[in-house]
């Protein structure tokens, strides 16, 4: 999966189009392995947005905001910002 990053410095993750559902994100980011493992993962509440635990997998992200799962942080990033 994903390299370990520190909690201060969000991980970019490119994305080509917003919004992207978050469950879509989790495995842009490999993270999940599937949209299955993500769905488990996001109702179980094992991930935040933008500081806040988040269980809608449907939950649209858009740029700059910031997903933490397993202690780290990413960061969604469009071509523009």
């Amino acid at each position: 999966m994903h390299n370990m990053q520190t909690m201060s410095t969000p991980t970019p993750i490119d994305i080509h189009k917003e919004p992207i559902r978050l469950s879509q994100f989790l495995k842009l980011a490999n993270v999940v392995q599937d949209g299955l493992h993500a769905k488990i993962r996001i109702t179980e509440g094992e991930v935040m947005v933008n500081g806040k635990p988040e269980t809608r997998r449907g939950r649209k992200l858009v740029a700059n905001d910031l997903v933490e799962i397993d202690n780290i942080i990413f960061r969604v990033k469009t071509a523009d910002k």
